[in-house]
This record gives structure tokens, C-alpha cells and sequence, in this order.
């Protein structure tokens, strides 16, 4: 690993930040509705429109399912948000939240092929955003709630998922249980551990982190063995101010079942003997002081995921030991990616209709993701899979359907090839129509990069 200054390291964190505001103003936002029926002449909207438009309407209204046939709904998932925690940014509130919803739109529709909508909400209520959830029901066949902060994350993602009949995800919680997952079981293989074995230390105690302790437990991570740590110090049933003053029944729950040791302290006692390090705090560096990973087991395992900064820098961790290295950044390797995962879960939901989406098909998918980088093949610094291996999207879609199938959730139940058939379809198409508006001039290029650094 080249190692690069902290300055040169955050200049290039950075980077982004200051062309986004000229890149956004430059295209005034970044998705838009496009006609995709024939229009040969105005005659060809007595079809679309009044009256020939009547015709599929009485027959939605006679089986309301009919609208996953007449309708674009098979397809359409509403990005739902409350922004009451905004990446880094904290409450910031659905409007100044937008962005991040249309930015989360784009990945959807150019990875999955799904048309995805950001609705931005202007209430902070959990009992309001599900009543929301549940009056847009009609129009979608699927919601992925985001940036709302915990513990009301976890309850609306509950009542949402009780009360309405298609899937319900939450991505801080289930996107990223879904990718690390994958990591970890890689990870794993190259270093000759079993999952049903190891020690985990899991630092950070919010929606993430609590989801992956979820998932890594289904998964075969025994509860006894997960060292959590929040900002107050390591979870134990002795810490009842989780429940009395946090009011937090889904970390309570994890105070009551991790940490068998009865383990107390902070960060370092947490990371004591653990074979895995799953970080989702706060940005770096020194969050984690060098020094620290010496106390882990030998050929130790560590996800670095907060940003723009992880929590040490991955060299200082490889210096002190650690075989295996991940964060949330592309410009270092085995980056740690909510978008590995959720287009193609919500690719193959959408494709079956399901009802619901469940930790299982979190599982499916992080077994597929690990499968596909292990076929192409995996080392100490290539773990899963990159965002620009576009082939890995249908096979998650067609895990994740299958999954639906299995579980008895699915409306309908195409074969296995005419998912995959129907999945390489859509997403080539998603990707190829955004080359066909560019090559076109469609869209615009920006102005160049140095022009607006020059002008920062």
C-alpha cells in the first residue's frame, strides 16, 4: 500500500466536497423523469391519457395487484427520510437532506436499473413518517427509508414493516449489515477462522453497528462473543442508562446478549483478543490509536468505516499487526460499500414482488457478493467486490429473489434464468441509456475539475 501524506490523503478526501456544489448547481440536481412508451404522434395520448387511460384504471380497480402490470410501480421505490441524520451532517432536515436522496435515486437506478423517487419529509414524528410510508403504499413496490436517526430508525423500520405489504429497508442498518457481512466472511476464509468462533469488537453503537450485531449473529457470530462499545464505554447488562435515559430497547438488547466476559472499559479493552474489528464511529484519524491493534488476536480482521476519514489510517493498522484492513473509501483497498448491496437487493425484491425483505435476504446477498469476489478471486487486499463490477448486481437480485421465493414472500416466481434473464436486462439498459445521453449531449459534461478547485 502506497502511503501517501495526510495532506495529499486529505486533499483527496476533500476533493469531492468542493466540486459538488458547482456540480449540483451545474446539472440542478441529478435525476429526472423520462417518457419510456412510444410517442409517434399526439394521437398516441388518447392511448396514455384520456380516455384510453380509463380502460387499466377499472381494471386496477376490480385487483388492485394489477397495478404491478398496467403501472411503472414493479419498479418505482421511494427513498423516504425525515433527515434527521444526514451522513456527517447530523439533523440537517429533509429539505438540505435532498441531495443526498437524489445522489441515493442515481445509485439505484444506474447500478439496479430501479426508479427510485426521493421523498423528503417535513415531519420528525416516527408515528408520522410511517403513516407517510403507509398513504404512498399505492404508487410503490418498495421504500428505503434513510438518514433517519436511532433509535426511531428502529422503530419505524418495525411498525413500517407490520403495517405495510411491500419491502420496507433501512440501508444505514440493513445495506451496510449486508456488506460487511460479506467482508467479514472473506476475510474470514483468508485468514482460516470460523465465524461460529470468533471475537468481534464492534466499536460504535448505532443503527450500523447494532444491524450487523443482528445479522453477524443469524449468520453464526455467537452474541457472547461481541465486545460493543459506545461513547459512555463497553455494553453490559449493567449499563441501564441505555434503556432509562437512551430509552433504546434495540442496543438494551444487545447490552443484555453480547459480551459473555463481562467485559468493562472502553475502546482498547473492547479490541482485546478480538479476531474481527468492525469500526462505525466517528471520523479519524486516531479514533483508534495505533497501538491498540497490538491487542488484537494474531492475522486480525478491521473495517475502518467511519467518513470521510476511518478511524486510523488502514497503514498504521497493518503496521501493528492486522492482516486484513477495510474502510469506506474507494482509494483504499476492500472498500466497505452500502452500494454493493442495495440496488441489486431491491432489483431482485422488485423482480418477485415480495412482500417484505428480511434479514435472510440480507444473508443471501452478502453470500452471493462473497462468492462472486472469491470466483474472481480474493486476497489480503481485494475482499469483495467493486462497484464497477456491474455483473455482480444480478446475481444479488437473483439471490435476493430467490430468497422471497423460499420464504414464502414473493407475489410471483420466475424461474432462476428468467430472473437472472430479466436483471442483466434492466440493468444493462439503466447503464447503456445514461452512455446513449451523454454520447448524445443530453447530458453535459461539467466545466473541467480545475476550474472550479481554482475557484474554491
Amino acid at each position: 500500500m502506497k502511503k501517501a501524506t495526510v495532506e495529499e490523503l486529505l486533499a483527496k478526501a476533500y476533493k469531492p466536497s468542493k466540486l459538488a456544489p458547482a456540480y449540483h448547481k451545474f446539472y440542478g440536481g441529478k435525476i429526472q423523469i423520462m417518457t419510456k412508451c412510444i410517442i409517434r404522434d399526439l394521437s398516441d395520448f388518447d392511448i396514455w391519457y384520456t380516455p384510453g387511460v380509463a380502460e387499466p384504471c377499472r381494471i386496477i380497480s376490480k385487483d388492485r395487484e394489477a397495478s404491478f402490470e398496467y403501472t411503472n410501480r414493479w419498479n418505482y421505490v421511494a427513498v423516504v427520510s425525515d433527515g434527521s441524520r444526514v451522513l456527517g451532517l447530523g439533523n440537517i432536515g429533509g429539505a438540505a437532506g435532498l441531495p443526498v436522496m437524489e445522489g441515493k435515486a442515481l445509485l439505484f437506478k444506474y447500478l439496479g436499473g430501479v426508479d427510485a423517487f426521493p421523498i423528503c419529509l417535513s415531519t420528525q414524528n416516527p408515528d408520522d413518517i410511517i403513516t407517510a410510508c403507509k398513504w404512498i403504499e399505492p404508487t410503490f413496490g418498495g421504500i428505503n427509508l434513510e438518514d433517519i436517526e436511532k433509535p426511531k430508525c428502529f422503530y419505524v423500520l418495525e411498525k413500517a414493516r407490520e403495517k405495510l405489504e411491500i419491502p420496507i429497508w433501512h440501508d444505514d442498518q440493513q445495506g451496510t449489515a449486508t456488506v460487511v457481512l460479506a467482508g467479514v466472511l472473506n476475510a474470514l476464509k483468508l485468514v482460516g477462522k470460523k465465524i461460529d468462533e470468533v471475537s468481534i469488537a464492534m466499536i460504535g453503537a448505532g443503527a450500523a453497528n447494532i444491524k450487523c450485531a443482528d445479522v453477524l449473529e443469524l449468520a453464526g457470530v455467537k452474541p457472547g462473543n461481541i465486545i460493543m462499545v459506545d461513547s459512555k464505554g463497553i455494553l453490559g447488562s449493567w449499563r441501564e442508562d441505555i434503556i432509562s435515559k437512551e430509552n433504546d430497547p434495540w442496543k438494551w438488547k444487545w447490552a443484555q446478549k453480547s459480551n459473555a466476559e463481562k467485559r468493562e472499559g472502553g475502546v482498547p479493552e473492547a479490541m482485546k483478543g478480538a479476531d474481527v474489528l468492525i469500526a462505525m464511529s466517528r471520523s479519524g484519524p486516531d479514533v483508534i490509536k495505533k497501538e491498540w491493534f497490538t491487542l488484537m488476536n494474531t492475522n486480525a480482521i478491521a473495517f475502518l468505516c467511519a467518513n470521510p476519514i476511518p478511524e486510523a489510517w488502514p497503514w498504521e493498522a497493518k503496521e501493528a499487526g492486522v492482516k486484513i484492513v477495510g474502510t469506506g473509501r474507494s482509494d483504499f483497498p476492500n472498500q466497505i460499500n452500502n452500494s454493493l448491496g442495495f440496488p441489486a437487493i431491491f432489483r431482485g425484491v422488485l423482480d418477485v414482488r415480495a412482500k417484505t425483505v428480511t434479514d435472510e435476504m440480507c444473508i443471501a446477498a452478502a453470500v452471493e457478493l462473497a462468492r462472486f469476489a472469491e470466483e474472481r478471486g480474493i486476497d489480503e487486499d481485494n475482499i469483495v467486490p467493486k462497484m464497477t463490477e456491474w455483473e455482480v448486481y444480478p446475481r444479488v437480485a437473483v439471490a435476493c429473489a430467490l430468497k422471497s421465493i423460499e420464504q414464502g414472500v414473493a407475489r410471483i416466481k420466475p424461474s432462476k434464468q428468467e430472473l437472472w434473464e430479466r436483471a442483466v436486462k434492466i440493468i444493462r439498459e439503466a447503464r447503456e441509456s445514461v452512455e446513449a445521453l451523454i454520447k448524445a449531449g443530453i447530458i453535459k459534461h461539467p466545466p473541467p475539475e480545475e476550474e472550479i478547485l481554482k475557484a474554491t
